[in-house]
């Protein structure tokens, strides 16, 4: 054999290890992608099986508050539907919209905030946000990690042969945002 040969043949083994290893790449890209959502599924649930009990404690007080009650019960039985990641998201900016304002609610009845069972599942709730804004995020970075690389060159090459698209981030609504960047009120009265 030639030394041409052999050469062209090193050059076309470095080539296939390349692409290999950049679809590999791409492939555990997307099971990190896979994982991270299902640790903001995990938290999700959390909250799902909260807010039942933080409705009811809620009515106890504020019966009249009845359209406030339907709509975050609305709002979970949606986001429990599941659907693709936009799906959830837009589902769950729906629920946290609805939470914001139950909680709204129960700041005007001071006995219900002085009720240790509210202030518990209040605290929980509040462990579970934390838990989801921590689990979002690095599912947005995992996402974020993804895109990137598929974008990039020679990679770009292998995604647009094999069908890997962008994948959408898990966002949170604007109303969301607000209640998370306010500062909650502390009142020792």
């Amino acid at each position: 054999m030639s030394s041409g040969f052999l050469v062209f043949l090193g050059i076309l083994g470095a080539i296939a290890l390349l692409l290999i290893t950049l679809y590999n790449r791409i492939i555990k890209l997307i099971q990190t992608r896979k994982n991270a959502f299902s640790d903001i599924d995990v938290q999700l649930k959390l909250r799902h099986d909260l807010v039942p009990n933080l409705v009811e404690t809620v009515k106890g007080y504020a019966k009249h508050e009845e359209g406030v009650f339907t709509k975050v019960t609305d709002a979970r039985a949606t986001a429990l539907k599941g659907g693709s990641v936009a799906d959830k998201a837009s589902a769950e900016s729906a629920l946290g919209t609805a939470m914001v304002n139950l909680m709204a609610v129960a700041e005007a009845y001071p006995e219900l905030k002085a009720d240790a069972n509210f202030r518990q599942l209040q605290n929980e709730l509040s462990d579970i946000e934390n838990k989801i804004a921590a689990a979002r995020r690095f599912f947005n970075n995992a996402t974020n990690e993804y895109n990137a690389s598929i974008q990039q060159f020679p990679a770009v090459l292998i995604a647009n042969n094999f069908g890997f698209k962008e994948e959408d981030f898990f966002e949170v609504s604007e109303t969301e945002k607000v209640a998370i960047e306010k500062a909650p009120d502390v009142s020792f009265s």
